[in-house]
C-alpha cells in the first residue's frame, strides 16, 4: 500500500502498512467538512496546520468513548511520524491510498 499526493508527480509515494491505514481516521478530515474537496474513493485529505502541529508535538489527543470529558495523549509512533513528515516536509493535504 502506498499513498500519492494528488496532483504532485514531483512527490514520490509513501509506503504504508496496514495498521497506519486503519489509524488514518485520527488523522485524515471526516468528507464533507467545510473547506474539503469532494474526496473520491481512496482518497484523504489531511489538514497541513494539524499534521504541522502533531508533528510539531509529536503526540495526538484522543477522545474514548468510554470518557468523552478527558482527552487522552498519545505519542506518535514511527510510523505515524513518518506519515507526518511526508506530508508536512511536501506541503500535502490531498492524497489518494493505492494498492489498498
Amino acid at each position: 500500500m502506498q499513498l500519492v499526493a494528488i496532483g504532485r508527480t514531483d512527490v514520490k509515494p509513501l509506503k504504508i502498512s496496514p495498521r497506519l491505514r486503519s489509524q488514518f481516521v485520527y488523522f485524515a478530515c471526516p468528507p464533507g467538512q467545510q473547506g474539503i474537496p469532494k474526496l473520491e474513493e481512496g482518497e484523504f485529505f489531511f489538514a497541513l496546520k494539524e499534521t504541522e502541529k502533531w508533528q510539531d508535538d509529536g503526540v495526538i489527543f484522543l477522545v474514548s468513548p468510554l470518557d468523552t470529558d478527558n482527552m487522552t495523549e498519545v505519542e506518535l509512533t514511527e510510523e505515524q511520524e513518518d506519515l507526518m513528515d511526508w506530508l508536512v516536509k511536501n506541503k500535502l493535504e490531498h492524497v489518494r491510498l493505492e494498492g489498498e
